[in-house]
């Protein structure tokens, strides 16, 4: 359905997705709803090539999405905060990607993207594609509310984990897919969900893939989260940064963490 290109189909669609979530097209490059070819176009449509500035240098992270900060803290014993009282494992949601317990003691972020926001994914920082992996599993809503409520709600999830080699180490990214989320792709695979399949597989790129911070690296179709992980030591988040903080691609996120002379 979201990809249909019936032209009265699409366009009631696409209008009615428009109001009810009072989506303005003012920084996107096709501001005319009507001039998408299909429902998934008009989801995942491009800014404005000024519309995201990339905030900071190569000593800073920035934001992979427009969104809203979920949770962000410490990586303690392996377990990753979801919400007040309810942690998950690293080493579940990752599924084989890392060594075991390899952000034990590191950092993490969770961003959280509703339906009417911007829905590419760009690089937080300069990296190099190590490995990635497709994690087979369910679509569950991961809304705030869901999130409160559904235990490991992201490591029981369909997902795909991205591992980089960057100046702050090794660092993943991982897309987490939801309800109603009908595709997950990256710019070096390309759509990688559907199909949804039942087995895992993780994958050592043959070709090198160096993306520098602020291109693009993937997208979702409809509301998702994305996941960052550092290893010790690596990173400080802003003070500005906070639980609920609204984000935009290219903000700032985080600082690198210089060695003790």
């Amino acid at each position: 359905i979201t990809r249909s290109e019936w032209v009265w189909f699409k366009n009631y669609i696409i209008k009615t997705f428009i109001e009810g979530y009072r989506i303005s097209l003012d920084e996107a490059e096709i501001n005319d709803p009507t001039k998408f070819a299909s429902f998934n176009a008009f989801f995942t449509r491009s800014l404005k090539p000024d519309a995201r500035p990339i905030e900071g240098d190569g000593d800073q992270w920035c934001s992979p999405v427009d969104g809203t900060m979920s949770q962000l803290g410490a990586i303690n014993n392996n377990a990753i905060i979801q919400a007040k009282g309810i942690n998950y494992s690293a080493d579940e949601l990752l599924d084989g990607l890392t060594q075991p317990r390899q952000f034990d003691g590191g950092s993490f972020c969770t961003i959280y993207l509703a339906p009417n926001n911007y829905h590419r994914i760009h690089m937080p920082f300069d990296g190099e594609l190590v490995a990635w992996n497709y994690i087979p599993g369910r679509l569950f809503s991961v809304n705030p509310a869901t999130a409160r409520a559904l235990p490991r709600v992201f490591a029981r999830n369909e997902r795909v984990g991205t591992l980089f080699n960057t100046p702050f180490g090794e660092c993943a990214l991982i897309m987490v897919g939801a309800l109603f989320v009908g595709s997950m792709e990256t710019v070096w695979a390309g759509q990688i969900s559907p199909p949804h399949r039942k087995e895992g597989q993780r994958y050592e790129e043959r070709k090198a893939v160096s993306l520098k911070k602020g291109e693009e690296m993937g997208r979702f179709n409809m509301g998702s989260t994305v996941i960052l992980l550092a290893p010790k030591s690596a990173v400080s988040w802003l003070n500005s940064i906070q639980t609920g903080t609204t984000l935009r691609m290219g903000q700032l996120l985080a600082n690198k963490v210089k060695p003790h002379a």
